[in-house]
C-alpha cells in the first residue's frame, strides 16, 4: 500500500506546484490579462452589489471576491492556477505511486501545451470546477488510502465547492459516484466517500437560494433553461400549438415567433421573457427568466406527457452533438465585455485594474488570432487520446496494481459523458461546455499507460 504523503514530498510540492500553476494559466500572459466572459461580471456583481442573480448559484461570485478583494482579478487567476497544479499533483502521485518535482512540472507543461487545461485554468469562469469535480470525486472514492487525512477533507471542501459552482456539476458529479460505486463492486463505503461533497453541495444550494431567492430549491427557476432547450428542438413547441390557447400560458401569445434560438430565447432584449405578445416590454422588477419558471413548469410537464419519446431523442442528439463538439476558442471575443465585466472594474476596483483590463488583447478583439496558433494541437491530441483510451482500458484492467489508472479513466469517461448530457441535453450544445472538460482524456488515458516498470519504480521510491 502507498503510503499518504510525507513532509519531504510536501517540500517538494511546495516548489513544483506553484512552478506548475504558472505553466497551467500561461494564457493569461498571453492576453495581458485574466480571460474573462460577460458572465464574468454577473458573478463580480454577485458580491459587489451584492446580487443575487436568477440562473447562477451565489458560489463562484464569493470564490472570486475571496481572493480579488476589490484589488485585482489576477488573485482569482492565481487560485485557480494553484488548485488545478495541486490537484494533478495529488492525483498523479495517487495513481502512479509516486510523483517528483520534474514529473508534476513535465505533466503540466504537456498539458499546458497541447491540451485546452490552461485556457480552461486562465478562464475567470466556473469551468475549471467541472474538472475539478471529476478528479476529487475520483481520488475521495478510489484513493483514499493514498491521501493523507487532511488532504482528505481538503479534497472534500474542494469538491463541495466545485460541484455548487455550476448546476451541471450536480450531474458530473452523479456520474463519477455512479462509476466510483460500479468500480468497487457496488460498495457502499467507497461510493458514500465520493457522495459526500454532493450532499454538501445540494445542501449548500438549497441553504443560498432559500436565503436569497426566498426558495429553498436546487435550481427555483432552472425550468426556464430545459424550455428553451425543448422549444427550440420543437417538443415544446408543438406542445404549446396543440394546446394553446385553452392554456392560457402567456408564450401561447409567441407562436408565431417559436421555435426560436435557446440562447435567443433566454438572453435577446427581444425574447419572450422581457416582451409583451405585442412587443412591448415587460415591467422591471422580476428577472424575465424568473418570471417564466411557473408556467415553463407546467410546460414541460405536459411536454413530457405528450411526447416522452421525442424529448428523449432530442436530448440524446443534443449529448451526442455535445460530446464532439470541443473546441477551445469559442469565449475568446471581445463582445460584450465593455459593458459586463468592465462595467464591474470600473465600479469597484482601482483604476490601475481597470487600464490593465483595456490593455489586454482580449478586450482590444486580438486575442482570438494570437491564440490561433496554440490552438492547433488540442483536436489531434483529443483524438488520439480517444483512439488509444479503449488500450488504456484494456491495460488498465488486465495489470496487476492497476485499479486505481483504470478507475481514474473510468471516472472520467462518465465524466465526460454526464458533462455532455448536462449541458447539451439540459442547456444546449456549445464548445466550451466539453471544451472545459475534455482535456482530462489525455491525462486519464496519459498515466493509464504508463509503462509499468516506472510505476512499480516509483512507488518503491514512494515507500523508501
Amino acid at each position: 500500500m502507498i503510503p499518504p504523503p510525507s513532509r519531504s514530498r510536501a517540500g517538494g510540492a511546495l516548489l513544483a506546484v506553484p512552478a506548475g500553476a504558472a505553466l497551467l494559466v500561461w494564457p493569461a500572459f498571453l492576453n495581458g490579462y485574466p480571460i474573462v466572459f460577460s458572465d464574468t461580471g454577473a458573478f463580480l456583481a454577485q458580491t459587489l452589489v451584492p446580487l443575487m442573480i436568477w440562473d447562477k448559484p451565489y458560489v463562484y461570485g464569493p470564490f472570486l471576491h475571496l481572493f480579488h478583494q476589490r484589488l485585482t482579478l489576477w488573485g482569482p487567476l492565481a487560485a485557480q492556477g494553484l488548485i488545478l497544479s495541486h490537484l494533478l499533483w495529488v492525483t498523479q502521485r495517487a495513481v502512479r505511486g509516486g510523483i517528483s518535482p520534474l514529473g508534476h512540472l513535465a505533466l503540466a507543461a504537456a498539458l499546458a501545451a497541447l491540451t485546452g487545461a490552461p485556457w480552461t485554468a486562465a478562464f475567470l469562469m466556473p469551468d475549471l470546477f467541472a474538472p475539478v469535480t471529476v478528479l476529487c470525486l475520483a481520488l475521495l472514492g478510489l484513493a483514499r488510502e493514498r491521501l493523507g487525512r487532511g488532504e482528505a477533507w481538503y479534497l472534500g471542501a474542494l469538491a463541495t465547492l466545485a460541484i455548487a459552482s455550476h448546476l451541471a456539476h450536480l450531474v458530473v458529479a452523479a456520474g463519477v459516484i455512479a462509476a466510483v460505486f460500479a468500480l468497487t463492486r457496488c460498495r457502499a463505503r467507497p461510493a458514500l466517500r465520493a457522495a459526500a461533497p454532493l450532499g454538501a453541495a445540494l445542501a449548500l444550494l438549497v441553504a443560498s437560494n432559500a436565503i436569497g431567492h426566498g426558495r429553498p430549491a436546487v435550481s427555483p427557476y432552472g425550468a426556464t433553461f430545459l424550455l428553451a432547450r425543448l422549444q427550440q428542438d420543437g417538443p415544446a413547441t408543438r406542445t404549446l400549438r396543440a394546446l394553446c390557447p385553452g392554456a392560457g400560458w402567456r408564450l401561447c401569445g409567441f407562436l408565431d415567433r417559436l421555435p426560436m434560438d435557446s440562447d435567443e430565447f433566454l438572453w435577446s432584449p427581444e425574447s419572450p421573457l422581457y416582451r409583451e405578445p405585442d412587443g412591448a416590454p415587460l415591467p422591471g422588477g422580476v428577472p424575465g427568466g424568473a418570471r417564466m419558471a411557473p408556467e415553463a413548469r407546467a410546460i414541460l410537464a405536459a411536454t413530457l406527457r405528450r411526447e416522452p419519446l421525442g424529448v428523449a431523442a432530442a436530448m440524446l442528439r443534443n449529448t451526442l452533438r455535445q460530446l464532439l463538439a470541443a473546441r477551445v476558442g469559442d469565449t475568446l471575443h471581445d463582445r460584450f465585455l465593455t459593458l459586463i465585466p468592465g462595467r464591474e472594474i470600473a465600479a469597484h476596483f482601482p483604476a490601475r485594474e481597470l487600464a490593465a483590463f483595456h490593455a489586454g488583447a482580449q478586450k482590444r478583439g486580438a486575442l482570438e488570432a494570437l491564440a490561433a496558433p496554440f490552438l492547433a494541437p488540442h483536436l489531434p491530441v483529443l483524438g488520439l487520446a480517444a483512439l488509444l483510451a479503449p488500450l488504456a482500458l484494456w491495460r488498465a484492467a488486465t495489470r496487476p496494481g492497476d485499479r486505481l489508472r483504470l478507475g481514474l479513466l473510468a471516472c472520467v469517461l462518465a465524466g465526460l459523458l454526464a458533462n455532455a448530457f448536462a449541458t447539451g441535453a439540459l442547456s444546449g450544445p456549445h464548445d466550451r461546455y466539453q471544451a472545459r472538460i475534455a482535456w482530462l482524456l489525455p491525462l486519464a488515458v496519459g498515466l493509464a499507460l504508463w509503462p509499468a516498470a516506472l510505476a512499480r519504480r516509483g512507488a518503491a521510491g514512494e515507500a523508501a
